[in-house]
């Protein structure tokens, strides 16, 4: 299929047919680099993320398999247990992006647009995304496998309109490391005092017997905007800015407001546009300061009026 897409500032005009691939700037491969390696990274890549897209893990079958892997590498190694991510927190990243504090409405307002591209992409059918079997990066990051199929494509494609979108408006998105979904559920950098207890791979035997495990399907109904670094749900899910709504997926109450909200946001910023349109046009800035000038002139007037009135009582 061959698309068009939004072009972002110097951006050349063209199509794609092929399937591109995703750069991630924050990517779970490299956690456990030196310090030295970090410092050089950050200062060839120009910033941090502190902000991703998440595609949210809530079926309990997919949850439930995934904490029975857990235990089954917990009840080799007890150490490991904190190095567990919570369940409340499985997801896939889309992109991820830097986002200062007067930068998360723009951020927002991003991924308000991407909704309508998301449902091109889709054209009305359900994206399903299949995990099978489990692998690290590195002996370090342990994850779920997102089993290849059909399903592949159009969330590639969805990744690249993310990208391009958040990338249009400015804002520091998607680096140098290609895109490779997965559902991380164990990371060994989350307990740095493993290393002083010799503890620096996870060991392949712990989940040798889930190599090709099925998982279960998610059915993808909602990409999230969410932090990094504010505190976490209390269900153990990240901070979540803002959501969009898509496919024919299971949708709650708090889908629902967050759609409500975000069509109002939107009526409001574009009523406020017009506003301010309005009051740049040179014939609306004249009239302004011809009233004002006039109140000012009446304002003088009433006030010398006041003076005689005065005078003539004494």
């Amino acid at each position: 299929m061959v698309r068009d897409w939004p072009l972002g500032p110097g951006r050349r005009k063209g199509m794609f047919t092929d399937v591109p691939q995703i750069n991630l700037e924050r990517s779970e491969e490299n956690e456990w680099i030196s310090k030295d390696q970090m410092k050089k990274k950050k200062k060839h890549k120009g910033y941090q993320a502190n902000y991703f897209l998440s595609i949210p893990i809530t079926n309990k079958e997919i949850t439930g398999r995934i904490k029975i892997l857990q235990n089954a590498i917990i009840q080799e190694d007890k150490r490991l247990a904190k190095a567990m991510s919570s369940v409340g927190s499985f997801h896939i990243t889309l992109l991820v992006m830097l986002l200062h504090e007067d930068e998360v409405n723009i951020g927002i307002d991003a991924l308000l647009e991407l909704k309508p591209f998301v449902e091109e992409i889709l054209q009305g059918k359900h994206l399903t995304l299949p995990f099978q079997g489990v692998d690290t990066f590195g002996n370090h990051v342990g994850f779920v496998k997102l089993a290849e199929g059909d399903h592949m494509n159009p969330l590639l494609e969805i990744a690249e309109a993310a990208k391009r979108t958040f990338q249009a408006k400015g804002i520091l998105a998607g680096e140098s490391r290609s895109f490779k979904p997965h559902l991380t559920f164990m990371k060994l950098s989350k307990v740095p005092w493993l290393r002083k207890m010799g503890v620096k791979k996870i060991d392949p035997k712990f989940y040798e017997k889930f190599i090709s495990h099925r998982f279960g399907e998610e059915m993808v109904h909602r990409i999230d905007l969410c932090s990094m670094l504010k505190k976490k749900q209390s269900n153990g899910y990240y901070h979540c800015e803002s959501s969009i709504v898509i496919g024919k997926g299971p949708i709650g109450i708090r889908d629902l407001i967050n759609e409500a909200l975000q069509r109002e946001r939107m009526v409001l910023k574009s009523k406020v546009k017009q506003i301010k349109e309005l009051l740049f046009q040179p014939e609306i800035q004249a009239k302004i300061r011809r009233e004002l000038f006039e109140e000012r002139s009446i304002n003088n007037s009433n006030q010398e009026n006041d003076v005689d009135f005065t005078a003539t009582l004494t």
